[in-house]
């Protein structure tokens, strides 16, 4: 990056704050990452009961495909995306993927049967810039503050998350999901705005020799693809469990939807409280990999706790609980990590493949989770905890990239694991 930022933090002190452009464009290009986030998953914690009034409605393949479709898309163009970003710039990347973005919720949003939501979600996959957004960020920020962007990102989708699951009841009961599509789409218009006219515009890490570095360094290292693979799982999970837990609210909680919130608020902001101390932990502390591991433990044995318990209504709040606890920490500490691992002149196809492996479990969480619904909710659970299993064993053999953002304590930092 700006090599000559790197050297000059070695003659300051190692606690050296981000400067206002730093926080500039880490923030802002969070919030339109999150932002967009926030339309994917508006609709979550209520398609599959607002399904249920259109015609194919019952069938529950139908409706997790409307669900992931958009990570299918988003798969096939987010390595494309990511080069582009690279080869013609950041920000022209990210207008045309935001406004692909807002046709495909304007066409979701004037669609009334589930094939044609299908087609406008596939639509809104196809504005694939997350890549961009991250090559981006990495572009803005020295590398010893690069891990608290990658983490404010991180922290934003979580956030999406978090929010689409609280205002969606609420907002489906006041406009429906036509009217959220199209909410979403005139959010995404104003984000082009956003892109335009506040983010900042700094110079790209790619230069004209990165045609040196070949692509499959980006690729198919082993680091990379666990990282990849890691993605691919908590989007997976993440899906695949609210084509049930909306209705298990409803059926086995006696929850109407719109006080779904009322359950969704108080498990969220307590399980994001209760991460932040373990991102701290493993960013500041250097103890990435008891961490990382812990929170995929944790993930494994929330899954056989829904399968379990998911009629009872203290089990599935619990199990929610522990759920969005894991997820906090995934999303936080996952980019930061692609980020690091990746060379320098090949982010933004890094990125691409990160986010290709997130789409993918976006898509597949989807369509295996309402597939398998259709059968057995807690085959869902079920096959969502051995693919989390099968994780935790890949989670074992991760290493974190060595700490370098303390030059003056690199003795200090020689004595233990770390990560920067």
């Amino acid at each position: 990056m700006a090599s000559k930022s790197s050297r000059s933090t070695k003659t300051t002190a190692p606690k050296d704050a981000m400067t206002p452009a730093e926080r500039r464009a880490s923030s802002t290009l969070a919030s339109i990452y999150g932002l967009r986030m926030l339309g994917l998953f508006f609709i979550l914690p209520v398609f599959s009961i607002y399904a249920e009034h259109l015609p194919h409605g019952h069938d529950k393949f139908l409706v997790g495909l409307a669900l992931g479709i958009y990570g299918l898309t988003q798969a096939v163009l987010q390595i494309p995306f990511g080069v582009a970003s690279d080869r013609f710039g950041r920000k022209p990347v990210m207008v045309f993927g935001l406004l692909i973005f807002a046709i495909g919720s304007f066409v979701a949003g004037a669609s009334d049967n589930l094939y044609l939501i299908i087609i406008g979600r596939a639509i809104q996959g196809a504005g694939a810039i997350s890549a961009a957004i991250s090559a981006m960020i990495a572009d803005s920020t020295r590398d010893q503050h690069r891990t608290k962007a990658m983490a404010m990102v991180g922290m934003t989708i979580g956030f999406s998350f978090i929010l689409s699951l609280v205002l969606g009841p609420p907002i489906y009961h006041a406009i429906s999901v036509p009217g959220m599509f199209d909410l979403t789409g005139i959010l995404a218009l104003l984000a082009i705005a956003v892109v335009i006219w506040v983010v900042p515009n700094v110079p790209m890490t790619t230069h004209s020799e990165e045609v040196q570095g070949h692509w499959a360094k980006a690729v198919f290292t082993p680091a990379l693809l666990k990282l990849d693979l890691s993605i691919f799982v908590v989007n997976f999970l993440q899906v695949s469990m609210f084509v049930v837990v909306p209705v298990a609210l409803v059926k086995y909680a006696g929850i109407p939807l719109l006080h779904h919130w009322m359950v969704y608020l108080p498990v969220t902001l307590i399980s994001f409280a209760v991460s932040i101390p373990g991102i701290i932990y493993a960013e500041k502390y250097g103890y990435m990999k008891p961490v990382f591991v812990g929170g995929v433990a944790l993930l494994v044995l929330t899954m056989l706790g829904f399968a379990a318990g998911y009629k009872n209504p203290v089990a599935l709040i619990a199990a929610l609980f522990f759920f969005f606890l894991s997820f906090n920490l995934m999303e936080a500490l996952l980019p930061s990590l692609v980020s690091r691992t990746a060379p320098a002149n090949r982010k933004g196809l890094a990125m691409g493949v990160y986010n290709t492996g997130q789409s993918l479990g976006l898509f597949a969480g989807g369509a295996v989770g309402g597939w398998l619904s259709q059968y057995s909710s807690e085959d869902v659970f079920f096959v969502a905890a051995a693919l989390a299993a099968l994780w935790l064993l890949v989670s074992f053999t991760i290493q974190p990239p060595p700490n370098r953002h303390k030059p003056a304590e690199a003795d200090a930092a020689s004595a233990q694991p770390q990560n920067a």
